[in-house]
């Protein structure tokens, strides 16, 4: 599913928040400010897969950027729907969405740079910690760079 913040459902969003807060705040033990205000910028994008029983199995989300490139972030995977590659098929749609014609960055996990290599994206910065977790600056250049 692909949806602006605009045509999202109430239930639909709730699912969502509710996954980011699990994995994010509560499973990474990093109590900080989750709901950032950028998830209703109106060209944001919202991508998310759905479980059999209909809750979020992974989502991400796709930003502007004032420089005009785009910025994946909240990529987020159930705990019962790892491993089956959903970050992946996610991760595929969006860049379809941002096209070959513009940039995309992201701040990864560390732990995670391999998959985001996978789709063009390399280092493009030292390490730092995000509440207690390691994360690199990547970029997947645009075609025309």
């Amino acid at each position: 599913m692909i949806s602006s913040f605009a045509d999202l459902s109430t239930i639909d969003l709730y699912r969502i928040l509710k996954l980011r807060c699990d994995v994010f705040v509560v499973e990474q033990h990093c109590p900080y400010p989750e709901l950032d205000g950028r998830d209703t910028e109106p060209e944001t994008l919202h991508l998310w897969l759905e479980a059999p029983d209909g809750s979020i199995a992974a989502y991400l989300r796709v930003l502007a950027e004032p420089d005009g490139s785009a910025r994946i972030g909240r990529v987020v995977t159930a705990p019962a729907a790892r491993g089956q590659g959903l970050a992946g098929k996610l991760l595929a749609a969006a860049l379809d969405q941002i096209g070959p014609g513009r940039a995309a960055v992201l701040d990864a996990q560390t732990v995670a740079t391999g998959l985001y290599s996978r789709f063009g994206f390399t280092v493009t910065g030292p390490a730092y910690d995000d509440d207690g977790i390691e994360h690199v600056p990547m970029l997947r250049p645009s075609a025309a760079a």
